[in-house]
């Protein structure tokens, strides 16, 4: 694929492009209550946005319901309170495509309307209404794969192939989501590290990940400060920097079109420097 159109924005997939994680949420695994909660919260949010955007983001993913393992649901109101406000400022003020990280139909619509370019959602549309509401859009959609739910995901995964089981999974969710209008141009995939998945199933995942290609749509890769790099490192979540950069440069160099960190300014290292072995002409 070329590009992927993500509203009135177009992203150029023959480079990888890196997705700053901003979350305003009490309870994120990582950075929980750092935009939340506080009376300038809405504004420590933004100039975050826009560090990330200097830094080198091409993309800022706006979450608002924590998805970490054993979280529990928020109401579509509370969502819609803690994002809405946020999209509409970074629409009118910076130049970057905004993902909303949600699975609400009402907040994919909504956030559509003030100007996000991209719905990310770890449930791949199965929310009812969730298919319409992009499909009226512009918007594009990436689409995860997810073992469970959010709040017991992790309690026991189990699979017969974890490769064959997100391939088949995914390859039925963009079938109903082209069946329904949303054209492939506008579909990324994601294959949902840390969401139902044991450390061995996520390093396979991995370590296999050419193999999740499907349909030349680009695939997103989300393994930031996740514990799959504890439990390689024994690390906790702030010292998982350097696993966190290992994971971008081997997702990178098997075809992963956008990598979504909280780390911004390394990653764009780590990945232009990787893209730039990639491209390395012989001499």
């Amino acid at each position: 694929m070329k590009q992927l159109i993500c509203g009135s924005r177009a992203l150029d997939m023959s480079r990888v492009h890196v997705m700053g994680i901003l979350n305003v949420t009490p309870d994120s695994f990582s950075d929980g209550g750092r935009y939340f909660s506080h009376r300038d919260g809405l504004d420590k949010a933004l100039a975050r946005a826009r560090v990330m955007l200097d830094e080198g983001a091409t993309l800022i993913d706006v979450g608002g319901e924590s998805t970490r393992p054993g979280a529990a649901p928020v109401s579509e109101q509370e969502e819609m309170d803690r994002v809405l406000p946020l999209v509409e400022r970074i629409a009118q003020e910076m130049d970057v495509v905004i993902s909303v990280d949600t699975s609400t139909p009402a907040l994919m619509a909504a956030a559509g309307d003030l100007g996000a370019g991209m719905i990310n959602d770890v449930r791949a549309l199965l929310r009812p209404g969730a298919v319409d509401a992009v499909a009226k859009s512009s918007m594009a959609v990436c689409l995860m794969h997810m073992q469970g739910a959010p709040l017991s995901m992790q309690e026991a995964p189990k699979y017969d192939s974890v490769v064959d089981e997100v391939l088949v999974f995914l390859r039925e969710r963009v079938a109903l989501c082209k069946a329904a209008g949303i054209e492939a141009k506008r579909i990324c995939l994601d294959p949902g590290f840390g969401f139902g998945k044991t450390l061995d199933h996520n390093l396979w995942l991995m370590n296999s990940l050419e193999n999740v290609q499907l349909d030349d749509l680009p695939l997103l890769v989300g393994t930031s400060r996740k514990s799959m790099i504890d439990g390689v490192l024994d690390k906790p979540v702030d010292q998982r920097l350097s696993g966190g950069l290992a994971t971008v440069a081997c997702a990178v160099m098997k075809g992963a079109k956008i990598v979504r960190v909280h780390d911004v300014s390394e990653t764009v290292d780590v990945v232009k420097m990787t893209e730039a072995i990639l491209n390395a002409k012989r001499v």
